[in-house]
């Protein structure tokens, strides 16, 4: 494969490249050696997930990669944990038995080598955002595409043979370095799949800058996303949206303010009303 190194469990044939075959505890992956300098982009994967596992008894998945480091096995997904970049999880096995999402599931994650995944919650508390998506042991071809542009990460599937995309993922405030590579990777533990990419293919979007980002030095940004409250703060439903989790401390700390304020509010109105109403009583006697 020119441009691309592989390791582990990898498979390489005319027709697919399989990350893992449909064993226990295999782990494989492929990462191009050519860095990636463009500030705008869209990635199409081919992709297929399949095996003889019925419902709930298949696992892991797969995972792309854009990161700083390449050609690192690990535990998550077969790539290493604290990385620095963007990962996009594939996820087909519920780890934690208490989640509401329905699998398989597509996840997003950027990190700055500081976050761990957390395999035992399927990457909840690191979650940037997700949505549920039937992929595996599909009869025709599935694809994802993975597009970023000035801060915007769009994630679209076509898995319905429509040849149409579909939203799955799209947040913004995302900042990502230029000089990253691709990849892709996949695990497989006491449960498997055969974990196979078709094709990967890279397209460069033209998008105007202002001089003021032309000039910045995008290979030093740091990996990070501006969000206005932590991921750790949400939890997640079936339909891969947010909603407001438990409560933290500078939650509470907010609520019982407002409550203060809201008793002496009704202190001081009900002050003012028991004094009118006295004064109002002298002058009837």
């Amino acid at each position: 494969m020119p441009l691309w190194d592989f390791q582990g469990s990898t498979i390489l044939t005319s027709q697919y490249v399989r990350l893992t075959p449909d064993e226990r505890s295999k782990e494989g992956s492929i990462w191009n050696h050519q860095p990636c300098f463009l500030k705008d982009w869209e990635m199409h994967v081919h992709f297929k997930v399949h095996g003889a596992g019925k419902k709930n008894l298949h696992g892991d998945g797969i995972a792309l990669w854009y990161t700083r480091d390449r050609l690192v096995s690990g535990p998550v997904f077969g790539s290493k944990d604290n990385f620095h970049g963007l990962a996009i999880f594939l996820d087909t096995y519920p780890n934690d038995e208490a989640t509401e999402r329905v699998f398989p599931y597509i996840s997003v994650m950027v990190n700055n080598g500081s976050l761990s995944y957390d395999h035992s919650k399927d990457g909840r508390w690191t979650e940037l955002a997700g949505c549920t998506a039937d992929f595996r042991n599909r009869d025709h071809d599935t694809f994802l595409a993975v597009r970023y542009s000035r801060g915007r990460l769009t994630v679209m599937t076509d898995l319905e043979d429509k040849n149409e995309w579909k939203n799955c993922i799209d947040i913004t405030g995302v900042r990502l370095p230029t000089g990253y590579y691709f990849g892709a990777s996949a695990g497989t533990g006491d449960l498997s799949d055969n974990h196979d990419i078709i094709s990967m293919k890279l397209f460069q979007l033209m998008v105007e800058h202002t001089p003021e980002e032309e000039n910045i030095d995008w290979t030093k940004i740091e990996p990070s996303v501006n969000f206005l409250k932590s991921p750790k703060d949400n939890v997640d439903d079936p339909t891969g949206n947010f909603r407001s989790g438990p409560l933290t401390g500078w939650r509470v700390f907010l609520l019982l303010l407002c409550a203060l304020l809201g008793i002496i509010v009704c202190a001081v109105v009900g002050a003012v009303v028991f004094q009118k109403r006295q004064e109002r009583n002298k002058r009837f006697y």
